[in-house]
């Protein structure tokens, strides 16, 4: 193998590069992005770039004489349009092909964008840096955020938007925020956090119109509320970037489809971050994870697989979140879980545990970074349920 090529200048395809040369790759390695500017983090565009600007952030995963150090040859705003599996080609925009020995799809997600039927006025999306960019430049003292989503992103720029003076409203459909990943009851506990610092948080209702009047979108809710907004953002989650995949042949099923060693239906092509669903042994089932860790993990893993490892991945998922100060961490998986308890539940944090099938699957802790590390462990362990939550030991109760 002479040639690697890594589509996605993202964080699993920064790690996916760095350990190919620890990993002893001398051959020629490309590192092809999207966007124009170096490869950098996303999590700090909904917390400290949108607040400070991202100019005032230091977001950039490694300078840029680091890739020249390390022979990486950088191919920057030039974004992967097809797969030639046949030619082992990857097409860019500019209609150059890039012969591959080995490739790497690092591609990530692609943010979903709000079904605007009856929509006059921009709604915005915060993905990239530009997004960033321009929201920032938005957030203004004394205007109104309209957030629609209370996901963690969601929830991230309704607090971001608090701390620099803006009134924020955020609207959900389901019966709290992130029902749908920690259940109604847990989701109560956000909607309280973010009451409690002055965001309007409306559950249960769906958009039914948006319309612009001057400067501002009126919006009407099912519940028969009217909001009025100076601004729009909608974050309501993200898909996997396989559009560019489309011919080539490769499995794709929401993500790219994976072993349990990261390798594809394509021969000599592996997948890692956002857009790999692979099979993951400590679960026993497929998954794709959205997270920031899993990026870092399975980019370094991939290269290792790509060069002959036989090794499974084996990934706890973690993901953290900082919100009016709170420090708020997720292990394992907690959207499917068929019994939970409340471990602790007090003024300072919360701590809650999820299981499937009789062991623990999953945790979400705030302010506990005692209880993040065990849970982490129970959950690698395959933990039964009963040896973590005797029957005898009630769980606190909700505060009604």
């Amino acid at each position: 193998m002479d040639r690697i090529v890594v589509v996605g200048a993202s964080v699993a395809g920064v790690n996916v590069v760095e350990a190919l040369r620890q990993g002893g790759f001398e051959g020629d390695v490309t590192l092809v992005g999207a966007e124009p500017q170096l490869p950098y983090d996303r999590p700090p565009l909904s917390k400290e770039a949108l607040k400070a600007g991202p100019g005032a952030a230091d977001v950039a995963l490694r300078p840029r004489d680091w890739y020249d150090e390390h022979g990486i040859a950088l191919r920057l705003g030039q974004r992967a349009v097809r797969l030639s599996a046949a030619a082992r080609q990857v097409v860019l925009a500019d209609g150059s092909r890039l012969p591959y020995d080995g490739l790497v799809i690092a591609t990530g997600s692609a943010v979903r964008t709000w079904n605007q039927t009856e929509q006059t006025g921009p709604v915005r999306v915060l993905r990239t840096l530009s997004d960033a960019a321009a929201l920032h430049a938005e957030l203004r003292p004394g205007r109104h955020i309209v957030i629609i989503g209370a996901g963690f992103i969601g929830l991230e720029i309704a607090a971001t938007a608090r701390e620099l003076g803006l009134a924020a409203s955020v609207i959900e459909i389901e019966a709290a925020p992130l029902a749908r990943v920690v259940g109604a009851e847990t989701g109560r506990w956000f909607a309280d956090l973010h009451a409690a610092h002055g965001v309007s948080v409306h559950v249960g209702s769906r958009i039914e119109r948006i319309e612009r009047s001057g400067d501002q979108s009126k919006i009407a809710l099912s519940d028969g509320t009217h909001l009025t907004a100076d601004l729009v953002v909608a974050g309501v989650g993200v898909t996997p970037a396989t559009a560019w995949l489309g011919g080539s042949n490769i499995s794709i099923d929401d993500g790219v489809v994976c072993d349990a060693r990261l390798r594809t239906t394509l021969p000599g092509v592996v997948a890692a971050g956002d857009i790999a669903r692979w099979h993951n042994p400590l679960f026993g089932h497929d998954m794709r994870v959205e997270h920031w860790l899993n990026a870092v993990e399975q980019g370094k893993h991939a290269a290792l697989s790509l060069l002959g490892s036989d090794e499974p991945y084996t990934h706890v998922p973690y993901f953290w979140s900082d919100q009016f100060g709170e420090k708020i961490h997720s292990v394992g998986i907690t959207s499917d879980a068929d019994v939970s308890a409340v471990r602790r539940l007090d003024a300072n944090g919360i701590s809650v545990v999820f299981g499937r099938h009789g062991v623990v699957r999953g945790a979400l802790c705030v302010n506990a970074p005692r209880d993040v590390a065990r849970y982490r462990q129970a959950i690698r362990d395959r933990t039964p349920w009963e040896d973590l939550v005797p029957e005898p030991n009630r769980s606190p109760q909700w505060p009604t």
